[in-house]
Order: C-alpha cells, then sequence, then structure tokens
C-alpha cells in the first residue's frame, strides 16, 4: 500500500471522526496523516519551513510583547 494512499485515508478517517464529533479519534488521524506527510519527499522540508515561520512571527512580536514590560502598575 503506497503512503500516498494511507495519508488519504487518514484524512478521510479524521473528517468522518469530527463529522461524528469524535475529537480524539479526528486528532489522532490528523496526527497520523500529519507524520505519514511529513516523512514522505514532499514533505521532508515542513518542519524547517513550521519553525522559519514560528520564528518570523516572534521577531515580529516581539516589540509589541516587550513594549509593556514595566508599564503595569
Amino acid at each position: 500500500m503506497s503512503v500516498g494512499l494511507l495519508i488519504f485515508f487518514a484524512v478521510v478517517g479524521a473528517a468522518i471522526c469530527a463529522k461524528a464529533r469524535v475529537a480524539g479519534g479526528a486528532v489522532v488521524f490528523a496526527l497520523v496523516a500529519l507524520v505519514l506527510f511529513v516523512g514522505t519527499p514532499a514533505g521532508a522540508g515542513l518542519p524547517g519551513v513550521v519553525s522559519d515561520f514560528l520564528s518570523t512571527v516572534s521577531q515580529a512580536s516581539e516589540p509589541i510583547t516587550h513594549a509593556g514590560t514595566g508599564a503595569a502598575g
């Protein structure tokens, strides 16, 4: 069975669980699909992209989060 088919079934399982309002099952199926996707060559760069994105957001929000330090009293 190919990885693409397993990812497809995991996404379908997550959708079915979400439709049936079984949040735990939907989360598990979504995590399985994500892990399978990251294991493929197409998804191998995903952790690096997420890391870069979070770093950029952190740098952009730094002036906002540090501007209020000591101002409250």
